[in-house]
C-alpha cells in the first residue's frame, strides 16, 4: 500500500513545518488531525482542504464540520474523502484553513510516494517537525505581555525624529469644541503674521487716500 509524504507549512510562519506519512487509504480527516497532533491544536474546529495549483489557488473545498451554507453547497466532507482520490500530480498542493473563526492557513504539499509501509508504524506518522507552532489562542495576558515587551517608551517616536518633549503641544486640556487650549507664548501667535507690514490698517487705507489725491 502507498504512503504519501507531505510537508505541511504555516503560510505565515514559514520556518515552521511538519512532514508527514499518510496512508493512500486514509482520509483527509486523518490528515486534519495529524497535523493537529503535531501542533498541539484541539482539531474540533471547522476547516477545509481545497485542492490547489502551483500558485496555491484554491479549487475543490474538502470540509470539517462545515457550516450551513457549505452543506447546502454539497461540501465534500473530510471524513468520507481518501487521500487517493485527489491525488493527480506527484506534486499535489493543497490549501489548508484551519478554525475558520481564528484561521491559522497552511500549505500542504506532497513531496514523496512511497511503495511500502515501515513495519510497526502507525499512520499517519509526523516523521520531522521543525519549529514551535504559534499559539492556538491568545489570551488577554498573552496580549498585554506582548504589549509591554514591544513598548519601546511613550517618546521614543519623537526621539527618533529629532524631536524634544518641550517641542510636543499639551493636549491635556482641550476647550467645548474638542481643540486643544495652548498656552505660553504660542498663542495668538499666527495671529498677526502680516503684522510688522499692515498692522495699522487705518494707516493702510491713509496712505492710499494721499496717493490718489496726489493725482
Amino acid at each position: 500500500m502507498a504512503l504519501y509524504r507531505f510537508k505541511v507549512t504555516f503560510e505565515d510562519y514559514d520556518d515552521v513545518s511538519r512532514v508527514i506519512d499518510i496512508k493512500s487509504t486514509q482520509t483527509f480527516e486523518d490528515l486534519h488531525r495529524a497535523i493537529h497532533k503535531s501542533t498541539g491544536y484541539n482539531a474540533d474546529y471547522s476547516s477545509s482542504f481545497y485542492v490547489s495549483n502551483d500558485q496555491w489557488l484554491k479549487g475543490e473545498e474538502i470540509s470539517y464540520l462545515p457550516n450551513q451554507r457549505r452543506i447546502d453547497r454539497g461540501v465534500a466532507l473530510m471524513d468520507k474523502v481518501k487521500m487517493s482520490s485527489r491525488i493527480d500530480d506527484p506534486h499535489q498542493k493543497f490549501y489548508y484553513t484551519f478554525n475558520f473563526d481564528r484561521p491559522f492557513d497552511f500549505h500542504v504539499e506532497l513531496v514523496k510516494i512511497i511503495l511500502d509501509e515501515t513495519p510497526g508504524v502507525d499512520y499517519p506518522a509526523v516523521i520531522k517537525s521543525t519549529g514551535d507552532a504559534p499559539r492556538q489562542f491568545v489570551t488577554v495576558a498573552d496580549a498585554e505581555t506582548a504589549a509591554t515587551a514591544e513598548d519601546p517608551g511613550e517618546f521614543d517616536f519623537l526621539n527618533e525624529m529629532s524631536i524634544s518633549h518641550e517641542d510636543t503641544v499639551d493636549f491635556s486640556e482641550v476647550d467645548e469644541t474638542g481643540e486643544a487650549i495652548i498656552s505660553g507664548d504660542d498663542e495668538g501667535g499666527e495671529e498677526d503674521e502680516f503684522g510688522s507690514e499692515f498692522a495699522d490698517d487705518d494707516s493702510f487705507e491713509d496712505d492710499s487716500r494721499s496717493s490718489k489725491d496726489d493725482y
